[in-house]
């Protein structure tokens, strides 16, 4: 697996580097926006560590166009303090964020989260009511309009609908979602936000992902005629 490492802090870097090569993985580096965009076009990486605060080009600025060309999985690498750009890059596309400083044993457990999350799941269309999910072609549709959806908020429709009728727990769905065990709540309830948005959008009902206050969220299944 080849890692594309973008982050303008080359003493940073150079550890990150060796920590993710120790790891098993080929890494390749760049050091602003503009050389992350060249780089990838050459090297054809399986995922990118993406960092926000680079000069040229930033990096909410390279995962937007990295997502118009690719589906590459992208790690956001971010400050503390930063929730905005955290949830913009969510918008954008990127599948995760790791906050700095992190440990190296940390990093490549989110690497590993967000490459086993790309393996294959379950087809075939899935539905409540109106709201349908097709996965073969990642897409959502409400009222029949297309929905489309992020990588996380494609898994977290999936999951929902895959268990519907259920109350999932709030930790459940992040840890399916992210991959690992400690997925933020707070990312959680953004996403969820953002998913209800979109299926407004197109005309759905925003309301059929509900809150279950204390506990999660789930998709009640659809009454029949006389139940």
């Amino acid at each position: 697996m080849k890692l594309l490492l973008v982050d303008d802090d080359a003493a940073l870097a150079e550890v990150t580097a060796f920590a993710l090569r120790r790891a098993g993985y080929a890494v390749v580096t760049a050091a602003d926006g503009v050389q992350a965009l060249r780089r990838w076009a050459d090297e054809a990486p399986d995922l990118v560590l993406l960092d926000i605060q680079m000069p040229q080009k930033d990096g909410l600025q390279v995962c937007r166009e990295l997502r118009a060309q690719s589906d590459v999985p992208i790690i956001m690498l971010t400050v503390q303090s930063s929730d905005d750009d955290v949830v913009g890059g969510l918008q954008l596309g990127a599948d995760d964020y790791i906050t700095k400083p992190f440990s190296p044993r940390q990093l490549v457990a989110r690497v590993e989260a967000v490459l086993r999350r790309r393996g294959p799941v379950p087809q075939g269309r899935l539905a409540a009511g109106d709201l349908v999910l097709d996965p073969d072609q990642h897409v959502a549709y409400a009222a029949g309009q297309t929905v489309r959806l992020t990588r996380l908020e494609y898994r977290l429709l999936h999951y929902l609908l895959v268990n519907q009728g259920q109350v999932l727990p709030t930790e459940t769905i992040t840890s399916h979602v992210w991959g690992y065990g400690d997925g933020d709540r707070g990312l959680l309830k953004q996403l969820v936000f953002r998913l209800r948005q979109k299926i407004a959008a197109a005309g759905g009902d925003e309301q059929r992902i509900e809150t279950v206050a204390g506990i999660g969220y789930t998709i009640p299944r659809e009454r029949t005629a006389g139940a």
